[in-house]
């Protein structure tokens, strides 16, 4: 019988009692770590690649959802959690399952399945870097819309929310420019000012003051011009 690795990374003694009985009563499934923490998590991570990874969101530190970003050879995740409300986040990050807590036996083996399935199927391999999606989900409007990130030209910040100019349209979204910039690919996207955040890939001109990006001059504050790799050598 081919048995899958199973580890997980939870703080809550109880939740973690919970799913280890689970994964005992289940001869196809084997544990091979259980953390508390996600930074020895990744390091184990390293050393010894998991098939099927049990995540909480709420843990000391790292959270795991910020945890689950930083990894290079990601297993099926099935997150665990008592808040609903980081579902679409999940989703964005490939995420294959959302247990809710308190959950019973049969949910969890509903989620395994769903991992296994993944697993054959080569969707996720072990020791195999999953590709980052492509997009984000912001509220607009009071609802979630796709965001996909080739179609960004540059972001602005006002008060205490952001415009996002993309090839098809602008959106308007509550959220704080630093917060959003944590949520885009750093190497795609670069804050050239307090205010603004650019597609690297659109800039169709620049100079010491500002870049352009389809007619519309953008400002580059002195302090970010360091990290921005255009602008070292000028």
């Amino acid at each position: 019988m081919e048995k899958y690795k199973c580890m997980i990374v939870e703080d809550e003694p109880l939740a973690t009692n919970i799913l280890k009985s689970y994964i005992q009563r289940l001869p196809h499934l084997e544990l091979i770590g259980e953390f508390r923490e996600a930074i020895s998590a990744g390091h184990h991570l390293q050393q010894a690649a998991a098939d099927i990874l049990f995540l909480d969101i709420h843990l000391p530190e790292l959270k795991g959802l910020d945890f689950l970003r930083t990894l290079t050879r990601v297993p099926s995740v099935i997150v665990t959690t008592a808040y609903h409300q980081y579902a679409i986040e999940g989703f964005e990050l490939s995420v294959t399952d959302y247990l809710l807590k308190p959950f019973s036996f049969d949910r969890f083996l509903l989620s395994v399945n769903k991992a296994i399935k993944e697993v054959q199927a080569g969707q996720v391999l072990s020791g195999q870097a999953v590709l980052p999606p492509d997009f984000l989900f912001l509220t607009i409007d009071r609802k979630k819309v796709k965001i996909v990130y080739d179609d960004i030209d540059y972001i602005e910040s006002s008060r205490e929310y952001v415009k996002i100019f993309t090839s098809k349209g602008t959106y308007l979204s509550k959220i704080s420019t630093s917060e959003l910039e944590q949520k885009l690919p750093p190497a795609a996207f670069k804050r050239i000012h307090r205010s603004f955040i650019v597609s690297m890939n659109k800039i169709d001109s620049y100079n010491k003051e500002y870049v352009e990006i389809k007619g519309t001059k953008i400002p580059i504050g002195g302090g970010f011009r360091k990290d921005i790799p255009y602008f070292k050598n000028d």
